[in-house]
């Protein structure tokens, strides 16, 4: 067909019949299609000015059209080229044709101005063959086609008034319907065409070309019936709709040769039009001119609606056989369709493996078959909604929800809970005509979440368990330790009697030993009533230089004893703050501490005080062992030491960060710390300015 033999860049298919080498040159060389063009313009061109009236005044239907195809398919530097080969074989045809010489140089010098605009606009400049495929392409079509028309009405009244050749009026309309017929007909064969299959059969191509073959002659021969002429038309819309877009110009342009020739000879409703309504003989070229241009400006649009269509029924296809196969070969999920009535349209094969069922036990079903009364029930006391699956899915919707976790029924009668995703299926006009859920089935890690939480339940029971404990051993033991602590001091004061140096010096072993069981104690006895009830603060304005001064007393010895250089900066002025003062103390205490401990002999520890507009800032810093950095965010929970402190083995009960951090919190500040491992620590205490 020739459909289905297309030339480089969208161009007409050669005759099959030909060479093939001949084929080829024609396929690759652009002089030769040019060329080609040139000459049949030269040829139809005379006899088209022939086959006018001896007493009209245009050339009939000049093949224009081809001498602008001859320039669109030639390379661009070469295009402006050709107008001069265009002029002179338009000049010869027509003034071979009879017209007198000024006139054939005005119909030449205007058709090849249109020419040269019909190429520029449609190639807009480029070597590129010209496209029509789209809309776009369509207007820019049709709006050359009929500047291109007014170009030739201009020019040819321009002449006739010039020389005084017939009335300016005929001749503009016979030369401008003229010229635009023929680039309505013509320019789409240059151009690069939608390309799609051909939708009728070899039966009906052949009985489309017999019924152009036969109804064109049939048509065009008698005189009296011009109306019968558009007869004609339905026959090429429907080339149009069913076969290629090459071949439907082959059978428009094979039926518009037929009304040329028998009008030219005197034949057809065209013919006898002048005579039967007394008009100008110029007037049957303006009816058949009017007649072409109908023809392509109802048979161009048709292809490229088809070809639209076509193309898009084609993504269509491939869309959709590519969507079926993700929905077929996703095995992991279920996906499945349902129409407005909720009845299941599509079942997937996940679907199938996650529910029981084959695709064909529930298509046409309701989704309700997935559901219990009782499961949809409590969907619905969660949600909030009317305890049915319609109020439940309208929820969902409207709320956007996804990966809902719904209990779904197997085929077997088991319960499994899927996470879930409903959306809506609309179509072009937005109108909802379906739903389509997609879910996973989560019930492994729902019963792992269930047993999660029953297994943090049971800790923080412990847990609660642990803390009464600790607080109700820590109490009991308190009195019996401050007993015993009350008595070692008696015997080391010697009221029971003289001690000799080894009783002595063990008797302070006990004793400092008890300090620390009796330290350890209350530092557990503040942790428990912080969880209870707070640390029951007692506030009072204090200077904070003298709780920092005095805390650092506290620690002074134990820095002196371990050989470090114990620093103190603070401010000339008192640094007023409504706090507890013994919890205050106790927290600096902590912290000068921690910082001594961890620091070997001969390092520093250094202790600032600072006033600022947002309120006092204490700075607690050392030149120890540091803390790693991955450990320092579990820095202030309870029995917390870090894995270098326990490496090195230096004691402490992992409480005093803790208990520091409580007490800046109940005071309303923030501490942070900035440390490293083997180059020291500093603590930033913030407290809130006294207002």
């Amino acid at each position: 067909m020739l459909s289905r033999l297309r030339s480089p860049g969208g161009g007409p298919a050669p005759d099959p019949t030909v060479p093939p080498r001949l084929l080829h040159a024609w396929r690759h060389s652009w002089p030769l299609r040019a060329g080609s063009l040139l000459l049949l313009t030269a040829v139809t061109g005379f006899f088209a000015v022939s086959a006018a009236p001896d007493d009209g005044k245009v050339i009939g239907i000049w093949p224009v059209g081809a001498a602008a195809g001859a320039l669109l398919w030639s390379p661009r530097r070469v295009a402006p080229r050709l107008l001069a080969p265009v002029l002179g074989l338009a000049v010869v045809s027509v003034g071979l044709g009879g017209r007198p010489v000024e006139v054939a140089v005005g119909y030449a010098v205007t058709i090849t101005v249109e020419v040269a605009l019909v190429w520029w606009l449609l190639s807009r400049g480029r070597s590129l063959t010209w496209r029509l495929r789209d809309d776009g392409d369509l207007r820019r079509w049709v709006v050359t086609c009929f500047l291109a028309g007014a170009v030739g009405a201009a020019g040819g009244a321009l002449t006739s008034w010039l020389v005084d050749y017939g009335d300016p009026a005929y001749v503009a309309l016979g030369l401008g319907t003229a010229h635009l017929a023929s680039h309505l007909v013509l320019t789409p064969l240059w151009a690069q065409l939608p390309q799609h299959s051909d939708i009728a059969g070899r039966g009906e191509h052949l009985l489309q070309w017999a019924s152009i073959a036969v109804a064109a002659p049939l048509v065009f021969w008698p005189g009296d019936l011009p109306s019968v002429v558009f007869v004609l038309i339905p026959l090429l819309a429907w080339s149009a709709l069913r076969i290629g877009a090459r071949e439907a110009l082959a059978q428009m342009v094979l039926l518009l040769a037929f009304a040329v020739l028998l009008t030219s000879d005197g034949h057809g409703p065209f013919a006898a039009a002048p005579e039967l309504h007394d008009l100008p003989r110029d007037m049957r070229g303006v009816l058949l001119a009017a007649f072409a241009a109908v023809c392509a400006l109802i048979v161009v649009p048709l292809i490229l609606r088809v070809g639209e269509s076509v193309e898009a029924a084609r993504v269509a296809r491939a869309e959709r056989d590519t969507l079926d196969r993700i929905v077929s070969g996703t095995t992991g999920v279920a996906i499945i369709g349902a129409d407005r009535d909720s009845r299941i349209t599509l079942f997937n094969p996940g679907a199938e493996r996650m529910l029981g069922y084959a695709a064909e036990e529930v298509m046409g079903r309701s989704t309700l078959i997935f559901h219990s009364r009782e499961t949809i029930a409590a969907k619905a006391a969660e949600l909030g909604v009317e305890p049915t699956l319609q109020a439940v899915a309208d929820h969902m919707l409207e709320h956007a929800m996804a990966g809902v976790d719904m209990v779904f029924i197997r085929a077997d009668g088991t319960e499994r809970t899927h996470s879930m995703t409903l959306s809506r299926l609309t179509d072009e006009a937005g109108e909802v005509i379906g739903y389509l859920s997609t879910s996973e089935d989560v019930t492994d890690r729902v019963e792992a979440e269930e047993a999660l939480r029953s297994a943090l339940q049971r800790m923080q029971e412990v847990d609660s368990v642990k803390d009464a404990f600790v607080s109700s051993v820590s109490h009991e033991l308190r009195t019996p330790i401050t007993s015993i602590h009350g008595y070692l001091e008696l015997l080391l004061d010697g009221e029971f009697g003289e001690l000799g140096t080894p009783q002595h010096g063990a008797l302070a072993k006990v004793s400092r030993n008890a300090e620390r069981l009796l330290a350890l104690i209350d530092d557990l006895l503040t942790l428990s009533r912080l969880q209870e009830d707070g640390l029951n603060l007692a506030p009072r304005v204090v200077d904070l230089r003298q709780v920092v001064t005095e805390a650092c007393g506290v620690v002074a010895p134990a820095a002196e004893t371990g050989g470090l250089d114990l620093g103190i900066e603070l401010p000339a002025d008192p640094v007023p703050f409504l706090g507890d003062r013994d919890m205050l103390e106790r927290a600096v205490v902590n912290l000068v501490a921690n910082a001594v401990k961890f620091t070997p002999a001969g390092g520093r520890v250094e202790v600032g005080l600072g006033t600022g507009g947002d309120g006092t800032t204490l700075r607690v810093s050392d030149t120890g062992i540091g803390i790693p950095v991955a450990e320092q965010e579990l820095l202030f929970t309870r029995f917390f030491r870090s894995s270098n402190a326990q490496r090195q083995a230096i004691p402490g009960s992992g409480l005093g960060l803790s208990i520091a951090h409580a007490v800046v919190r109940q005071h309303g500040g923030s501490i942070r710390v900035a440390s490293a491992e083997g180059e020291g620590t500093t603590f930033w205490v913030e407290l809130p300015a006294l207002v």
